[in-house]
């Protein structure tokens, strides 16, 4: 693993790291914030995945989450969302390829040799961290924005146990009935509709339903709101009686606007069941 950048942060360290990655097949890169109390020991982790054309960057630098995160004493990980760099598949199209992994682990040609974000997000890179870390592999909870707020969802719910929240920004809930999902998932896992099914939140619930508590913002004025089926996703929460605050916010977008003016809201939300 290398350092690629430290800096002291609200009383603690940002750090930016890359290492070789044996599921995607490159090397990836990887933001983490520790605060001030990893010094004296392990601390819980919140893990951001973030949405279409970002990196590990952009939530790190534009959503505001260290404060938050500082004053509860938790860590954050902000891992890509893609593998990158030459020999990787891409895509002339914003939503395929590079920058647009969906977290699903690829079987197709020619994403199969690295697009295995499921498994990295899933599996090496938590195991990377508690190994390095003063990381508590005990108490882990997932949020995420967008194509991220997808993949929080779709592991929390695959993953039992694993963690002891979610939350989401903007998620993609319904990704197998619109447009923002079949294309991506068609091109990745190939055209069996039943092999999307774990890749789909809506689907998900209505399967399994969740038993970890459950936080989703989305914004009334989002422009991309009909790709997102908020309202898909609220209707199975309802059918399986799950307990969650899902919220309607007027007037907000998708932005990182957005997402940094309810970021302290949805860290307290994680520090509750974190701390419980």
């Amino acid at each position: 693993m290398e350092i690629i950048s430290e800096n002291r942060c609200f009383g603690g360290t940002q750090g930016v790291y890359s290492h070789k990655s044996e599921v995607t097949g490159c090397t990836m890169t990887f933001g983490l914030f520790l605060p001030e109390e990893a010094q004296d020991g392990p601390v819980p982790v919140l893990w951001y995945l973030s949405g279409l054309t970002c990196t590990h960057e952009n939530a790190m630098v534009k959503a505001g989450a260290q404060s938050w995160a500082a004053e509860q004493g938790i860590a954050l990980v902000f891992p890509d969302t893609s593998p990158r760099g030459e020999g990787v598949a891409n895509d002339d199209a914003y939503d395929l390829g590079q920058g647009a992994g969906f977290y699903v682990d690829a079987t197709q040609s020619p994403w199969a040799p690295h697009f295995n974000m499921w498994s990295y997000v899933a599996d090496e890179l938590p195991r990377l961290i508690t190994a390095n870390f003063p990381i508590d592999e005990d108490r882990q909870s997932i949020t995420g924005h967008s194509m991220g707020g997808h993949g929080a969802l779709t592991l929390a719910m695959n993953l039992p146990g694993r963690f002891k929240s979610v939350s989401a920004f903007a998620p993609i809930c319904n990704p197998t009935a619109g447009d923002w999902g079949r294309k991506q998932l068609q091109a990745y896992l190939g055209d069996a509709p039943e092999t999307w099914a774990k890749h789909d939140a809506t689907l998900m619930m209505r399967e399994k339903g969740l038993d970890i508590p459950l936080l989703i913002d989305t914004g009334s004025s989002d422009q991309f709101i009909d790709l997102l089926m908020p309202e898909a996703l609220a209707e199975a929460v309802t059918a399986a009686r799950v307990p969650a605050q899902l919220r309607l916010q007027k007037g907000y977008d998708h932005s990182y606007f957005f997402v940094s003016t309810f970021m302290e809201d949805h860290i307290a939300f994680h520090a509750e069941a974190l701390y419980s």
